[in-house]
């Protein structure tokens, strides 16, 4: 009787696994002959560097080796560990292993010794070798010095030094000279509108001599055309730079619906003319009168610079001890003097004021320069209190019929 199909298939499945071995040890083992073509296989002992292990100590290989790394195991040359010679090959890039030298490329045993790694392996991989390249090479890349400008020999390029053997950074002549603030003249630099005896500067930090010549290209002179400078009556309550105590600035005033309809400039009022829009010179939180904000830089130099020398003029009210009315009858001569020349404020003294009565109890002061409250500490100084401060002119211009909390543009015919 012939077997069933059920146990027939059963035996079958029993001989395969006899058959596949049979076939596996019958077949050259893949790998040794046909991946390396005509070289015989080698046994482990055979390889160079590796004695043959057995199996219990291959178990423990990862462990092994991290002791041989920990320092057990002695250094071995490339050679030991590969049974070849380091190769030859020239590098073409000698800064990215390590080997950073002026003669040109070098060879790969000279690059290590010249970045200061010790050899390694030619099987180690390519990403390593680079890290461990760039770590060996990595410098703090050498600060930006400031150029000086062609011509102008004898600059030692000291970065944050305003003289250099008789150089000045070029922003800072700009300023000298008039033609703009000193950070306009970085935003000029930086845009390539700047000449320097016929010459294109674009570096900022650049230095010149005194007597090279200036000048800037029509871009800057467009840029500069385009902003504006502002004339606000300021009320009491406000302040004239940043907020301050719950007061607004006085910068809030400056809207469409603000402008005074007698203002004869055609410019028309765009967001843009907020922006870097500044007061050239401070009027207390209780005065009133006469506030310049400008986005020109010589505009504001010339009002508040360091050696301003314009004139602004103020009507002052004051009472003297108990007496508000005929001030001028009773006040004393030597005490009015005083208020033009000779006192003191911050152990410096005053520059010379004009100083007279407007009225029996109003003074017209007129003062070159302005330090915090000076009117009000000057009268202080004579035994003045001031109960009202206004300012009505600064250099050539001013305030005129201009209402409280309004403002105009300053026109192009009209000049501080």
């Amino acid at each position: 009787m012939q077997p069933s199909k059920t146990s027939r298939g059963a035996s079958e499945r029993s001989d395969r696994p006899a058959r596949r071995t049979t076939e596996r040890t019958d077949r050259p083992a893949r790998g040794v002959t046909a991946d390396r073509g005509d070289r015989p296989a080698r046994s482990a002992a055979e390889r160079p560097g590796r004695p043959a292990r057995s199996p219990a100590e291959r178990t423990d290989g990862p462990a092994r080796r991290a002791t041989d790394r920990g320092g057990d195991r002695p250094a071995r040359s490339a050679t030991e560990r590969t049974g070849r010679e380091p190769s030859s090959r020239k590098i073409a890039n000698p800064v990215k292993y390590g080997g950073a030298s002026s003669r040109g490329p070098t060879t790969r045993s000279e690059g290590s010794r010249a970045g200061g790694r010790p050899p390694q392996s030619a099987k180690a991989p390519a990403g390593k070798r680079e890290d461990a390249a760039r770590s060996a090479t990595t410098a703090k890349p050498a600060k930006r010095s400031a150029a000086p400008v062609k011509g102008a020999a004898g600059a030692s390029g000291a970065p944050d030094v305003e003289h250099t053997e008789g150089l000045v950074r070029l922003s800072k002549r700009m300023s000298e000279l008039g033609l703009c603030s000193r950070r306009e003249a970085d935003e000029w630099i930086e845009n390539g509108w700047v000449r320097v005896d016929g010459e294109r500067i674009d570096t900022l930090g650049a230095r010149v001599r005194p007597d090279q010549h200036i000048e800037v290209t029509r871009d800057a002179h467009v840029a500069q055309s385009r902003q504006v400078t502002i004339l606000l009556h300021k009320p009491v309550g406000y302040v004239s730079g940043q907020a301050e105590d719950g007061y607004e600035p006085a910068i809030t005033l400056i809207t469409a619906a603000n402008r005074w309809e007698g203002d004869r400039a055609t410019t028309r009022f765009a967001p843009s003319h907020l922006r870097t829009l500044a007061p050239a010179g401070r009027l207390d939180i209780d005065s009133t009168g006469l506030l310049v904000l400008t986005q020109d830089g010589r505009i504001a130099k010339q009002l508040i610079g360091e050696h301003s020398g314009v004139e602004k003029e103020y009507l002052v009210r004051v009472t003297y001890g108990d007496r508000t009315t005929d001030i001028d009858q009773h006040f004393p001569a030597d005490k009015l003097a005083l208020l033009r020349f000779g006192l003191s404020l911050d152990d410096a003294a005053l520059k010379p004021a004009k100083v007279s009565w407007q009225n029996g109890e109003q003074l017209r002061f007129v003062l070159r320069e302005g330090k915090k409250r000076q009117i009000r500490r000057m009268c202080e100084l004579v035994g003045l209190h001031v109960v009202g401060l206004k300012r009505v002119r600064m250099g050539r211009i001013s305030l005129g019929a201009l209402p409280q909390g309004k403002w105009r543009y300053l026109l192009p015919d009209e000049a501080f």
